[in-house]
C-alpha cells in the first residue's frame, strides 16, 4: 500500500476565485512558518511534504493520558498532577470536548478578514478556580536528562499551544495566558525491560502570545492569493533535498545528451572507416 499519494483532488485545494471559505489548519499554519514555499505547494498545488510514519508509540501515550484525566473530569476532582504542581485546576468537562479532539475536526473559528477557517485538534483543557480555561497538550519523548523546551525545533510546540489559546478566545471563552505541556519521558535506565516502560512525567508551563497568529495568517493568505511560487526557507530541508536532486538530475541529463550525441556521431562516422579506424580496430592488448 503506497504511503505517499501525492497530489491531492482539487476539491481539497485553495482556489482564488472560490468564494467559500477554505480550510487551514493549526498545522498548516505552522507550514507556512516554517517555508512559504512547501506551504504553496501543499494548499495551492497539492503536493504535500512526504509525510513522517505515525509513532504508535506516542500516540499509546496520548490516548492513555486522555483516558487518565478523563477519570478525574467525570469525578469533577483535581488530578494528582496537578496537585503536585501546586495548580488549582480540574480538567474541564465540556459537551464538545470529543469534536476539539478530533483530527480534521478540532476547534474552529471563522476568520472573516481572510475567508479562512482556523481549526485545531486538542489534547486536553483544563480550567482553574477563576473559570479560566488552560490549553494542555501531551509530548513524549525517551531521552537522557530532564526535559525542556528549549531546542530550536520546539518552537513548533508552542505555536501550536498559542494557536489552540487563540481559537479559545475566539470562540468566547477566557483563557489563562500560561498552558502547559504534559511531557512523558520514556525511562531508560531500568536495568532490564521486564515487558514494561516507566515514564517520568513533567509539566512544563509555557506562557502563550498570539499577537503574531493574525498577522501570519493574513500573510498565508496573501501567499495563497499569488500566482508565482514563493522562495523556499533557508532552514527548509525539503527543499534544500529538491534542489540539491534537480541540480543531480540536471547534470545527469545533460551528460546523457552528450553519452547519446558521442555515440550518434560514431555511428555516422563508422560507415566510411579510414585507415586510421582499421588499425585501430586491432587487438593491441
Amino acid at each position: 500500500m503506497a504511503f505517499y499519494n501525492p497530489p491531492r483532488l482539487k476539491k481539497y485545494l485553495y482556489d482564488p476565485k472560490s468564494k467559500e471559505p477554505f480550510r487551514l489548519s493549526r498545522s498548516g499554519i505552522d507550514l507556512f512558518v516554517e517555508c512559504p514555499r512547501c506551504f504553496y505547494l501543499d494548499k495551492r498545488l497539492g503536493i504535500g511534504r512526504p509525510p513522517g510514519f505515525p509513532f504508535s508509540l506516542n500516540s499509546a501515550v496520548d490516548h492513555l493520558l486522555k483516558k487518565e484525566f478523563d477519570i478525574h473530569r467525570a469525578n469533577g476532582e483535581s488530578h494528582p498532577l496537578m496537585e503536585s504542581y501546586k495548580i488549582n485546576a480540574i480538567p474541564f468537562a465540556h459537551k464538545d470536548l470529543n469534536t476539539w479532539r478530533e483530527n480534521f475536526e478540532g476547534i474552529k473559528y471563522f476568520y472573516e478578514k481572510a475567508n479562512l477557517i482556523i481549526s485545531g485538534a486538542i489534547d486536553d483543557i483544563w480550567i482553574n478556580d477563576k473559570n479560566q480555561l488552560i490549553v494542555v497538550d501531551y509530548k513524549s519523548t525517551a531521552k537522557e536528562g530532564e526535559v525542556t523546551l528549549d531546542a530550536p525545533w520546539q518552537d513548533g510546540y508552542k505555536r501550536q499551544m498559542e494557536i489552540y489559546q487563540w481559537l479559545f478566545r475566539k470562540n468566547g471563552f477566557d483563557v489563562l495566558e500560561s498552558g502547559y505541556f504534559v511531557y512523558c519521558n520514556g525511562d531508560k535506565d531500568k536495568e532490564a525491560f521486564d515487558g514494561k516502560l516507566d515514564f517520568k512525567i513533567k509539566l512544563i508551563e509555557h506562557k502563550g502570545k498570539c499577537d503574531w497568529i493574525e498577522p501570519t495568517i493574513n500573510k498565508a493568505k496573501q501567499c495563497l492569493d499569488s500566482d508565482t511560487i514563493p522562495e523556499a526557507s533557508e532552514d527548509c530541508d525539503y527543499c534544500k533535498y529538491r534542489k540539491v536532486a534537480e541540480n543531480f538530475e540536471g547534470k545527469r541529463q545533460e551528460q546523457s545528451v552528450m553519452i547519446a550525441d558521442q555515440i550518434t556521431s560514431s555511428d555516422n562516422t563508422s560507415q566510411t572507416p579510414t585507415k586510421s579506424d582499421k588499425f585501430s580496430s586491432g587487438k593491441l592488448f
